[in-house]
C-alpha cells in the first residue's frame, strides 16, 4: 500500500482525534499515580528497544492500557516529545474498521499525513521519532503483517497490547526480530503494599536479572527482605489474601467485595467468554456454556492436575451431554490464550516424554472468589481461624506460587509428577543448565524430614543439577537441618519482583 493521501469517515476522523485529546492541546482522562512495575522497562523498551515492536500483554483488567495512558503522559510532559508525534488506537472499540482493507496501515498512514505533517522516515531524520500505540490489536485480522510491513519500511517505535497470549504468538512468526514480548500480571505484593499505604520494599531481582536466582545466597537474601519487612510484608498479604491482586480490588479496597466481585466476573471472565470467544478459528462456533463450566472446574482444581476423567465426568452433568477430552483441551488452550490460567507442563528431562497431566494456576485467587463466591484465605492469620479450608488454601497457595513464577520474564517453570521410586516435585524452574525445586507446604507446622522428601530427592539425583531447593512455607521459620533446602513462605516468595 503507497503512502498517499488518506481519507478516514468523519465519524471515526472524530473519534481519533477524541482519544487523541494531546493534539488540540485537550487534557487526557485522569490517570492513577502509582505505576506498576513495568512501566520502566516498557518504556526503555519502546524508545531504545533493539527490536521497534514492544509487546505488553496480560489478562484484562490488570492495567495495560493505563500503563500505556502512563507512558503517553511521561512522553508529553517529562520528555517534552510533541503531542503530533504520538498516536494511540483502541481496536476493540472500533466497529468502524471492519470495513476497511488493512485498517492498521490506514489508520497510521493517516497519522503521518494528517497530524505528524511528515513521513516517519523523515521524522526521525529530524529527530521527532514518531511513537504508535496500538491497544487490543490482535483484535484486527492479519494485524502481524501490517505491523510487520509498518516497520520494515518507516521508521517509527511502536507498542502493542493485548489479552490473548494465542493470537499475540501467533504474530511472532512474521514479526520474527522486530518484536519483544512484556507480561503484567495481576499486582505484586510490593505495589500492593505501596498502594495500600503500607510501606515500601526494596527491590531485589533485577529486570532480566535470572542468573541471580541461580544462587542459593540471592535465596537466604530475598528471604532476611521478608523478615526486615515484615510488618509491610504482612499487611500487604493479608490485603492480597482478602481481595486478590485485581488493581481494582485493591484500589477500591473502600467498597465491600460482593461489589468488587461483580465487577471483576463482568469485566474479566464474562467479557472474555462473550467477547474473545466469539473469535474463533476458521470460523468454529465456540460454547459459552462450556467455557463457564470449565472455567468453574479450573477455579475448583486451581493448584492441581486433574485429569482426562476429572474433566469428562463433571462437565457431563451441567452440560447435560458428553464432552470429548480433545473439545476439552481445545478450550483450556483457549483459557490459557487469554491468560486467565497458565496450564504448568510436566518437567521433560533427557528428551524422555512427559508424562502427567497439566497443574492448573489461576491468575488471581480473587477471580476464583469472585466466580464461585467462596473465598478462602491465605494469611496465617485468616487461615487460623477456618483451620478446615487449610487444604484448599494449600491447593491455592500453589497456584498462586504457579502463575506467579511464570509471570517472570524468561523463566522456564515446569513440575515433577511422580514417576516410579521419584516422588513428585510441586514446582521445578530451569536457568541454564540448573534447576531448581519448589515444594508448596502451606500449613502451620514443617516437618524438616518429611515435607522435604521431594526437594531432597530430586536434589540428590545427580543429572537434574539441582544444587538447592526451595520450601515454600505458610509463616517465617528457623533454617532447615539440611543446608540445601531453603525454607521461605509464600508472602515473601512473593518479593521476588
Amino acid at each position: 500500500m503507497e503512502s498517499t493521501t488518506v481519507e478516514l469517515p468523519n465519524e471515526l476522523t472524530q473519534l481519533l482525534y477524541r482519544d487523541n485529546p494531546w493534539w488540540i492541546s485537550e487534557p487526557a482522562p485522569a490517570l492513577p499515580p502509582n505505576r506498576r512495575w513495568l512501566f520502566e522497562p516498557t518504556l526503555r523498551k519502546l524508545k531504545d528497544g533493539l527490536a521497534p515492536v514492544t509487546v505488553l500483554r496480560g489478562p484484562r483488567q490488570v492495567g495495560k492500557t493505563i500503563l500505556q495512558r502512563q507512558i503517553i503522559q511521561h512522553l508529553l510532559d517529562v520528555e517534552g516529545v510533541h503531542p503530533k508525534r504520538i498516536f494511540r488506537v483502541q481496536f476493540d472499540e472500533l466497529p468502524l474498521l471492519r470495513s476497511i482493507s488493512e485498517p492498521l496501515l490506514v489508520l497510521c498512514y493517516w497519522f503521518e499525513e494528517q497530524v505528524l505533517g511528515k513521513t516517519f522516515n523523515q521524522a526521525k531524520r529530524d529527530g521527532e521519532q514518531a511513537y504508535l500505540f496500538l491497544d487490543e490489536v490482535q483484535n484486527l485480522a492479519d494485524w502481524a503483517p501490517q505491523v510487520k510491513h509498518l516497520v520494515d519500511h518507516h521508521d517509527v517505535r511502536v507498542l502493542l497490547t493485548g489479552s490473548s497470549a494465542l493470537r499475540i504468538e501467533r504474530g511472532r512468526d512474521s514479526l520474527a526480530g522486530r518484536i519483544s514480548t512484556l507480561e503484567m500480571g495481576t499486582l505484586t505484593l510490593r505495589e500492593i503494599a505501596r498502594l495500600r499505604g503500607f510501606g515500601e520494599i526494596p527491590e531485589i531481582l533485577p529486570y532480566n536479572g535470572l542468573g541471580a536466582l541461580r544462587r542459593k545466597d540471592f535465596w537466604l537474601d530475598l528471604r532476611r527482605l521478608g523478615e526486615q519487612h515484615s510488618a509491610t510484608r504482612d499487611a500487604a498479604f493479608a490485603a492480597f489474601s482478602e481481595r486478590g491482586g485485581y488493581p481494582i480490588a485493591q484500589a477500591r479496597a473502600d467498597r465491600p467485595w460482593e461489589e468488587i466481585a461483580d465487577q471483576l466476573n463482568e469485566t474479566v471472565v464474562k467479557r472474555v467468554i462473550q467477547h474473545d470467544l466469539r473469535i474463533g478459528e476458521r470460523g468454529r462456533k465456540r460454547d459459552p456454556t462450556l467455557l463457564e463450566a470449565l472455567f468453574g472446574l479450573c477455579c475448583r482444581y486451581a493448584g492441581q492436575a486433574p485429569g482426562q476423567a476429572l474433566f469428562v465426568n463433571e462437565l457431563r452433568q451441567p452440560l447435560g451431554a458428553d464432552v470429548s477430552w480433545q473439545r476439552v483441551l481445545i478450550y483450556l488452550r483457549f483459557l490459557s490464550d487469554t491468560l486467565l490460567i497458565r496450564a504448568v507442563p510436566p518437567l521433560e528431562i533427557r528428551l524422555k516424554k512427559k508424562k502427567g497431566n497439566d497443574k492448573l494456576c489461576l491468575c488471581d485467587h480473587g477471580l476464583r472468589a469472585s466466580w464461585l463466591g467462596e473465598t478462602v484465605p491465605l494469611a496465617p492469620a485468616s487461615l487460623a481461624q477456618t483451620p478446615h479450608l487449610s487444604d484448599l488454601a494449600g491447593h491455592l497457595a500453589e497456584s498462586v506460587a504457579g502463575y506467579y513464577l511464570n509471570t517472570i520474564p524468561g523463566l522456564n517453570v515446569a513440575w515433577f509428577p511422580q514417576r516410579d521410586a521419584e516422588p513428585e516435585v510441586d514446582f521445578v524452574i530451569t536457568i541454564g543448565d540448573q534447576r531448581i525445586p519448589v515444594e508448596v507446604k502451606y500449613r502451620a507446622r514443617i516437618d524438616g524430614h518429611r515435607d522435604t522428601f521431594g526437594l531432597r530427592a530430586f536434589i540428590e539425583k545427580a543429572a537434574y543439577n539441582a544444587p538447592f531447593g526451595i520450601l515454600v512455607t505458610l509463616n517465617d521459620m528457623p533454617p532447615l537441618d539440611d543446608p540445601r533446602i531453603i525454607a521461605l513462605p509464600l508472602s515473601s516468595l512473593l518479593l521476588l519482583r
